[in-house]
């Protein structure tokens, strides 16, 4: 793929000393809701954009790993999107159309049936909803809980479903009386204190024992709603075993799975979407971000049994959007025909290796994890201990009753951001994508997932991603299940003792935005306590820049923590790079 490039931008538009940019952000400012969140920690207004490239009024470009927060699968204004685009303009056709049938949108139905699951693209429905994912999970909600007369809704720590009063109930923090919320498989920080395929397990086991509690205090379930991969949550994959432990636990008890694919699908994890890795076929998939090409468009899509609703129990005026169902068809087939899935995770595994070798000589990253090109470094403050949160039950002593409880074959309950221990200096490596467990065969997880044997005796790799050796190189070793036993704060294993993760650190977080900004590249924050630095590129970004994005983000990393006054492992303040170097203003990203 060629390099995305720019032609220089008329003067006219352009001012040169940054008054006509300062102008803008200040009546932005003025004028706007206090509620405004990117355009604070991003004063940038951006007024060209192609591919992976944003020019400001002020002339300055940058490389875009926000992507329209995961909307931009092709980056911006990618030309099939706009031929597309123009195409329908051209035609005379209606822009809006509320529900009724045109031939742009059943061209887009075909697309997207196309790309499904085939277990659940032989007989589904889909509903197209107002212009959010937001409004989908509404929709999907609604849905199960008419087709099976029931109004509880099981839900996952650390989730985000949306902004709406229905999808902020399902999201994590929220009270509601009809929402159970279970423990998501957080690896960094398990909520049990195990982490790997243990923890995983133990998640699975505690939404299996209280569905089944006929004293557990659950309402029944109208359906099971998650994120293959939790994106505002911290990036943090679902195992896929876990996953088709969830499909099991759900379908035998007649419980819908919904699948909220809004910011993992089209390709972002390094599968068209993300249930593909697992081989899990939900009932109902929520939909959008890409599915419009850059538009707004939501859909939902679902198996026909489920089709029990009646007409007008969901609607909304902006369902009809025909350019948004144009560019989507545009860049459904785009993604499909080129393999740009396929790609993604050739290229976010280079990138993973890449970060998690920066990292080891770096305490303050704790972890560096992800799926596809959908990547997050959790940042921590190695000097401040463990967080403690939880309604001020310090996380230490409620993580410690867990892994005791846990590993006598029990449940507890542990906050959700209790922490499990890190081993050695290396940084967390997120075995869920580790490439030495993905893409085997051969043996299965304690979940059914098809994965290499693993030798008696031998750490299964998930979880020999804990471990380090004696010199701190990340290894893989013999480890007996009679060999753990409980040590105060962490847990022996052969000879080799976790302790809690540290506390993350927002505070280093936002700095390393901020010099990423510097250096013209933009970032994302996320996680329980905006300490996770995000990158989302878009599916087309090419060899010379994610060399440039992991440049300038190794960088920029750098120069927070030396400006922060934290030092390496080594001892050694990081090799200075300039902090106050200029955003890129070239034209070869």
């Amino acid at each position: 793929m060629a390099v995305t490039q720019l032609p220089p931008m008329a003067l006219s538009a352009v001012s040169d000393d940054g008054g006509a940019t300062q102008g803008i952000l200040r009546r932005q400012a003025l004028r706007e809701s206090a509620a405004r969140t990117y355009a604070r920690a991003l004063p940038i207004v951006p007024v060209r954009a192609r591919g992976m490239t944003i020019e400001g009024a002020d002339g300055r470009r940058y490389l875009d790993c926000l992507s329209g927060a995961g909307a931009l699968a092709l980056g911006h204004n990618h030309p099939v999107v706009l031929e597309a685009i123009r195409a329908v303009l051209d035609s005379e056709a209606p822009l809006q159309v509320l529900d009724l049938a045109t031939p742009v949108k059943d061209a887009f139905t075909d697309e997207l049936f196309a790309t499904l699951p085939p277990g659940l693209a032989a007989g589904a429905r889909v509903q197209f909803c107002g212009p959010a994912g937001t409004d989908a999970v509404e929709a999907a909600l609604k849905l199960v809980r008419i087709a099976t007369g029931r109004d509880g809704l099981l839900a996952f720590t650390g989730a985000y479903h949306g902004m709406t009063a229905g999808a902020l109930a399902a999201s994590g923090g929220a009270p509601a009386a009809s929402v159970t919320r279970l423990p998501f498989p957080y690896d960094y920080r398990c909520p049990f204190g195990a982490g790997g395929e243990r923890g995983a397990e133990l998640s699975a086991r505690w939404a299996e024992n209280l569905l089944d509690d006929p004293k557990g205090g659950v309402p029944d379930p109208a359906g099971m709603i998650l994120e293959p991969v939790q994106g505002e949550g911290g990036v943090i994959p679902a195992p896929d075993g876990w996953l088709l432990r969830m499909r099991e636990i759900t379908a035998a008890r007649s419980i819908p799975l919904i699948a909220d694919e809004v910011q993992t699908g089209v390709g972002r994890t390094g599968a068209f979407w993300a249930v593909d890795h697992s081989g899990v076929v939900p009932d109902v998939m929520v939909l959008s971000k890409a599915i419009g090409g850059g538009l707004p468009l939501a859909v939902v899509v679902y198996r026909e049994e489920l089709d029990a609703w009646p007409p007008g129990a969901h609607a909304g005026t902006f369902r009809g959007n025909q350019l948004a169902m144009a560019a989507g068809t545009a860049t459904l087939a785009y993604v499909r025909e080129n393999h740009l899935a396929q790609r993604a995770a050739v290229v976010g595994r280079r990138m993973l290796e890449r970060l998690r070798r920066f990292a080891a000589g770096r305490p303050q990253i704790g972890e560096v994890r992800g799926r596809g090109l959908m990547i997050g470094l959790e940042l921590v403050a190695p000097e401040a201990g463990p967080t403690a949160k939880a309604g001020g039950i310090a996380e230490t002593g409620a993580v410690t009753e867990a892994r005791t409880m846990a590993e006598a074959g029990t449940m507890a309950e542990a906050g959700q951001a209790g922490s499990p221990a890190r081993v050695g200096p290396a940084a967390r490596v997120g075995p869920v994508a580790d490439a030495d467990w993905e893409g085997t065969s051969g043996g299965t997880t304690p979940y059914g997932a098809s994965r290499r044997a693993v030798a008696p005796g031998e750490v299964p790799p998930c979880e020999g991603a804990w471990l380090t050796g004696a010199e701190g190189e990340g290894t893989r070793g013999a480890l007996s299940g009679d060999a753990r036993q409980v040590l105060g704060g962490g847990v022996s294993y052969a000879g080799v003792t976790r302790t809690t993760a540290p506390s993350a650190d927002p505070a280093l977080a936002a700095a390393v935005q901020q010099e990423c900004l510097r250096r013209g590249l933009i970032v994302e924050l996320g996680g329980r306590h905006d300490a996770v630095i995000r990158l989302l590129p878009p599916l087309t970004i090419t060899d010379e820049q994610t060399e440039a994005v992991l440049d300038r983000l190794a960088d920029a990393l750098d120069a927070a923590i030396r400006t922060s006054g934290t030092r390496s492992r080594s001892g050694e303040v990081p090799p200075a790079a300039d902090p106050f170097a200029p955003p890129f203003t070239g034209n070869r990203h």
